[in-house]
This record gives structure tokens, sequence and C-alpha cells, in this order.
């Protein structure tokens, strides 16, 4: 679809509906339970260098940390999260998705909202977290997402990207798919976004595809 410097990609049809069909046709895959957020939140050699460094980050605190979960998806890896947190909010688009991880997962100091970080208010919190959820959004959603992220001190964003020659946040359309078929990735602090911070740290680099891709985790202090 053509753009000019007037006009962006357009969304044939809202994010909501793009994400529930996402999981209603199991487009990322499937374990057999009613919602699977795939691979990159399921498979062991990608999910425990995650949370081993995540966790060390979050028990470095003395105070522990208030922690908003934006895209929690299935909550595989969030529910590992949450023993660290003093609270745990997680927040997904998808309702019939958060309903389903209310009844599967109950503690104190958890809690579930059903939202759209695009348009909606975020709840506050000491911490965001965005586990590969910019990456399929479009530039214009990706931009009122990160409008609202100086809310926040520390923010923890992982990224599927290639490696070598990179073109950040080529823009598309907000789905199930992702820049990697454009030699782009996605990265706040680069243009359109140049979204400013404090500090920056690398939590986790994780190659894929005999390191032609990598899942990147990094920590951002905005104050």
């Amino acid at each position: 679809m053509k753009k000019n410097q007037h006009q962006g990609i357009k969304q044939p049809w809202p994010t909501k509906d793009a994400m529930e069909q996402i999981y209603e046709m199991k487009l990322w895959g499937t374990n057999y339970n009613k919602f699977y957020s795939g691979n990159g939140s399921h498979l062991r050699e990608i999910v425990e260098p995650y949370l081993k460094s995540v966790s060390e980050f979050l028990v470095s605190f003395k105070e522990p940390l208030i922690v908003c979960d934006l895209g929690c998806g299935d909550f595989n890896i969030g529910k590992e999260l949450v023993k660290y947190t003093k609270q745990y909010i997680a927040v997904d688009i998808v309702p019939a998705l958060i309903q389903y991880n209310k009844e599967r997962y109950s503690l104190e100091n958890l809690e579930f909202q059903c939202s759209d970080i695009a348009t909606d208010a975020l709840p506050v919190a000491d911490c965001a977290i965005l586990r590969q959820v910019l990456q399929h959004l479009s530039n214009a959603e990706v931009q009122r997402i990160v409008s609202k992220l100086n809310n926040f001190k520390y923010i923890i964003i992982t990224e599927h990207v290639p490696q070598g020659d990179v073109e950040w946040n080529r823009d598309i359309i907000s789905g199930q798919g992702i820049r990697l078929k454009k030699q782009s990735g996605l990265n706040i602090t680069a243009p359109p976004f140049s979204f400013k911070v404090k500090e920056e740290i690398q939590l986790n680099y994780h190659p894929l595809n005999n390191g032609k891709e990598a899942l990147i985790t990094t920590c951002y202090r905005t104050f």
C-alpha cells in the first residue's frame, strides 16, 4: 500500500480485532491451550535467560517495584515475575484473553486489566514491561504509546530485530507480522520516536537464526 509524507499506512481493521483473530486462528501456534502467545513466550532456551535477567533487575531494588506488563499475552512469562514485585498489573487488548488469565492466575499482588495501551490511559507503576509488543504495531500506535512512557521510571522492552545493516522503525500495519522482512526493527530511541532516556542498559541478548536476528531486552531509565 502506497503512502506519502502526509499519510501513514492505513489500518484495515482495529488492532483489537487483529489480535483477537491471531489467537482465534492460532497464527502464533498452539500448545493446545485456548490462548498461545507464540514460541518466544514458551521456548525454554528463550524464556529462561530472559527471566533470569529481568528477575535480577527487579530484585536489585531495596523496595519492590510496581510493575505494569503492557501486552501480557498468555502470561506464561509474567506469572514468573509477579513474586519479585510489590504489585504486578498485567494488561492486554483482548478481553477473552484477560478473562482466561484471570481464571488461571490468582495472586494477592496481581491484577489483570483489559485495555488498548495505544488509546487508553496506562496504569500507574514504577516499571513498564513491553515484551515483543511494539514490534507488532504501526508507527502511529507506537508513537501514542511512547508518548506515555515518561510516566514510568524504568521501561523494559524486548524486540525481535535483524542484525547487520538495519533501517530502524519502518512502518507496518498492526497485526501478526513484524518488521524483519523489511530488514527493520523497533527502537524507541531512533526516529521517528526519538524517545529521550537518562540511561540505557542491555539486560539480555539472545541470537536467533544463526546470528542473523536477535531478541534484545533493554532497560531504559527515564528520570
